[in-house]
């Protein structure tokens, strides 16, 4: 899994000197490869380069941003179906005890899981059966009396496979979905660029600094990018809070 920071610094670096190169070959170039005629035959080309890259960075924000948000509302239903689920195992009384045991221990160990730094007390994640078969097979073992109870049970074993399906559709959802080979193509488009702009620039302060500035932007985009295919991690991270607030809600 790429490190956005440092991915986004050789990006700044690798477009700075792209650009730094463009203005170092101007100097040795002939003039007649200056002409007008020549900087309008580059201009063309490296626009639609340039627009290519522009239409691939585009397309990456679109889909991680889209990602994280698809994630975002997971966690946010996950956490409403464990709430729902405890309150059918309340509804079944006494018998319940230990699926609700169950529940509170696998909504702890998910948390750990997915944010080894939440603040949920002592201990190391369960089993990831615990969803999958400890869950179900605790809440089978519930002995019901009467019809409302029966219908309590069975609700909560729908829930149950449902929540164990959304746990193995979270961990398979925290593995990176970013191209390396797509990203390195984009990134070598837009030197192209850069090293077009510094070889018919006049090589003055404003130029460069501009220069600069724009790989900056870029470098920043890539930055945002690879943070939001980490959902779980980094600055711009999907919040532990609505977890962490439903197993307050489980203690209870």
């Amino acid at each position: 899994m790429l490190n956005p920071a440092l991915t986004a610094a050789l990006v700044l670096g690798s477009l700075f000197g792209a650009a730094t190169l463009g203005i170092r070959l101007r100097a040795r170039l002939p003039k007649h490869h200056l002409s007008d005629e020549t900087k309008e035959a580059v201009r063309i080309g490296m626009g639609s380069v340039a627009t290519m890259a522009a239409l691939v960075l585009g397309l990456l924000v679109a889909s991680t941003k889209s990602a994280y948000d698809t994630e975002k509302a997971e966690v946010i239903q996950m956490t409403a179906k464990v709430i729902h689920l405890d309150q059918l195992l309340a509804n079944c009384g006494p018998p319940a005890a230990e699926s609700r045991e169950v529940l509170q221990r696998g909504m702890r160990s998910a948390l750990l899981r997915i944010w080894p730094e939440a603040e949920v007390g002592q201990g190391t994640p369960a089993p990831a059966s615990v969803w999958s078969q400890d869950l179900p097979q605790a809440i089978q073992r519930i002995a019901t009396s009467d019809d409302a109870q029966r219908t309590f049970k069975s609700q909560a074993a729908s829930l149950a496979n449902e929540l164990g399906q959304m746990r193995w559709l979270l961990f398979e959802q925290m593995e990176s979905s970013i191209s390396v080979p797509l990203l390195l193509i984009m990134v070598f488009w837009l030197a192209l660029t850069f090293i077009s702009v510094g070889l018919f620039a006049p090589p003055n302060g404003t130029v460069i600094t501009a220069q600069f500035l724009a790989a900056l932007s870029v470098a920043g985009a890539i930055f945002l990018i690879l943070e939001l295919d980490q959902p779980f991690g980094g600055l711009v991270k999907i919040s532990s809070h609505p977890m962490v607030n439903a197993l307050t809600h489980l203690a209870k």
